[in-house]
């Protein structure tokens, strides 16, 4: 028999939840395969158990993630977001808790609160900002009291972004200063793509969430250290045309500009990072010297196409969702018709897994700054400096976000002490001092330099 009921004795490295789900499953796949060639972290098939409410689907799910191979015997656990105590349970069970259980808007804080009780460890692959402002606001002081790490957004949003960005901003060298930095994302495909529901789900509840957030930025319930960025304030231009890269790039309205500037906040009240559980000096010295040469910038992202025609389709699909997603009719008819409301991008089947291999992304970071320091405090200072860096990949939420997770919670596994105790923060600041970046190279995932040059005065 594949799965085997768990007692409340077995202890488990990792307990991934949610993973009957379409990330969910993909993510137990890139774990049993990475765990099943991996020796170095002591880590084995006893380590993992999987948790969900259908121990039917869940073994289905398992069955999927090793075919043709015939599956190994990992616990299968029974767990339901909307019982605490199955949540508790989960996490008296294992270090660390993987979830995939969205929309987090709705099913994730009940899981954060019990990690955060008892102090597991969480990782998840959300990118809703709502979700992840009301984590911080009601989980930090009482995370870091207790010793629980609680990272969101360890998967596309936001990993590629935030160290992405931190690989961009080491090539700053020899006096440079940046100023700016755009990133533009190109997802592309031998076949078309469709979505999966729980992401468009996800997006159409954000519209909801919009009035939310900005009764509570207005509030000023979170209140964060603002960065000094040297140099002009760019003027912002939502539709960028950017010849170098062969791309038409609109301002996307995602969580990874958010989540820089948490991080970039943290660092201006902690320039060196922050402190491990039980750092080595060795340790202290390369945290202090990764965030030496770190310097904040003003940071945006832009959806990438290489025609002026494909941006119109993303703005009449922003128009539409923005419409429809601002009332609870309009929600309903798009979670409804999820194809004919996002023109063809997404559907309740999501995609083939033929559509999944055949994808891939790039992400592309522009940069401008001064070659000297000095510049940047002259009066009408305009950048004369330009660096183009980039990331590759597989396809985005179904391939690079599991590979992304696995690595991350790798890392908490292995690295624990050189992680902070406890408390809600970034991936940036919690993974960037660490080899994330190695890690994703050595997994399909490249980091290269484009080019660096003067720009014309």
């Amino acid at each position: 028999m594949a799965a085997t009921t768990a007692s409340s004795l077995q202890a488990f490295d990792i307990i991934i939840l949610g993973a009957t789900g379409f990330t969910g499953k993909h993510v137990l796949k890139q774990a049993l395969k990475f765990f099943n060639n991996n020796t170095n972290n002591n880590l084995n098939f006893n380590s993992i158990a999987i948790a969900g409410r259908n121990q039917s689907k869940l073994t289905q799910t398992l069955n999927w993630a090793t075919r043709p191979d015939p599956p190994p015997s990992i616990p299968i656990l029974i767990a339901d977001t909307t019982d605490p105590t199955s949540l508790r349970s989960l996490c008296h069970k294992t270090r660390l808790i993987l979830n995939c259980v969205g929309p987090f808007r709705r099913h994730g804080e009940p899981v954060v609160a019990a990690c955060v009780e008892t102090g597991c460890d969480y990782l998840d692959i959300t990118g809703e900002s709502e979700f992840m402002d009301r984590v911080e606001i009601g989980y930090h002081e009482k995370s870091v009291k207790n010793g629980s790490l609680i990272v969101s957004a360890c998967g596309f949003d936001s990993v590629p972004a935030e160290i992405g960005l931190l690989f961009h901003l080491k090539q700053w060298v020899g006096g440079c200063l940046p100023n700016r930095v755009e990133a533009f994302l190109s997802a592309e495909s031998e076949k078309k793509m469709v979505g999966n529901f729980g992401t468009f789900e996800s997006a159409v509840l954000a519209v909801a969430d919009l009035k939310e957030m900005k009764l509570r930025r207005d509030a000023q319930v979170i209140k964060r250290a603002k960065p000094v960025i040297p140099g002009p304030i760019p003027k912002g231009q939502i539709i960028e045309h950017q010849k170098k890269i062969g791309l038409w790039g609109i301002t996307l309205p995602s969580a990874d500009a958010t989540l820089v500037g948490k991080t970039f906040s943290t660092l201006t009240e902690n320039p060196d990072g922050l402190q491990g559980l039980n750092e080595t000096p060795e340790t202290v010295e390369k945290r202090k010297v990764f965030w030496s040469s770190v310097k904040p910038v003003h940071f945006g992202v832009k959806l990438g196409s290489k025609s002026l025609l494909g941006i119109f389709g993303y703005i009449t699909f922003g128009i539409i969702l923005g419409l429809f997603g601002s009332t609870s009719f309009g929600r309903r008819l798009l979670l409804k018709y999820p194809s004919i409301f996002s023109l063809g991008g997404f559907s309740k089947n999501g995609p083939s897994e033929e559509e999944v291999e055949s994808a891939s992304f790039k992400m592309w970071f522009v940069g401008h700054g001064f070659s000297d320091e000095s510049l940047a405090v002259k009066e009408n200072a305009k950048p004369d400096t330009e660096i183009i860096t980039r990331i590759t990949g597989p396809e985005m939420g179904y391939v690079t976000t599991p590979i992304i997770m696995i690595q991350c919670a790798l890392i908490v596994l292995s690295q624990r002490n050189n992680l902070p105790k406890g408390g809600v923060y970034t991936p940036g600041i919690v993974f960037g001092p660490t080899d994330l970046q190695e890690r994703l190279e050595q997994n399909g995932i490249s980091f290269d330099v484009i080019s660096k040059s003067k720009l014309a005065s």
